[in-house]
Formats: C-alpha cells, structure tokens, sequence
C-alpha cells in the first residue's frame, strides 16, 4: 500500500500550486532525483491550494 506525501507549503492560488506540480513532474531529474509516479493538486479546507505526490515502491 502507497501512502500521499504532502508537499509542505500551501499556496494561495492553483496556478502557483500547478507551476510546483508541473516542476516535480518535468524538471526533478535536472537534480538527480526521480519524479514521483503521481502529483496532484488539492484545495484545502480553508480554500488554500497544495501538492501531494506518491512514489510506486519497487519491489
């Protein structure tokens, strides 16, 4: 079973929080890391916009 991670930071609109998405998806390999297998961005209660993102387990 794979569990979200959230990304820390909170933004005030969706495009701020789809331009972090976008990066995570596209540009990680720029720094050595692997790209999260799924990113997604939500809203949350109080109407602010973050990312969560999950990683498939290789096993």
């Amino acid at each position: 079973m794979t569990n979200w991670v959230y990304w820390l930071k909170l933004y005030e609109t969706r495009f701020q929080a789809r331009c972090l998405a976008a990066r995570m998806e596209e540009d990680w390999w720029l720094y050595g890391y692997d790209s999260p297998d799924r990113v997604e961005v939500f809203r949350s209660r109080k109407g602010r916009f973050g990312v969560k993102y999950i990683w498939r387990k290789n096993l």
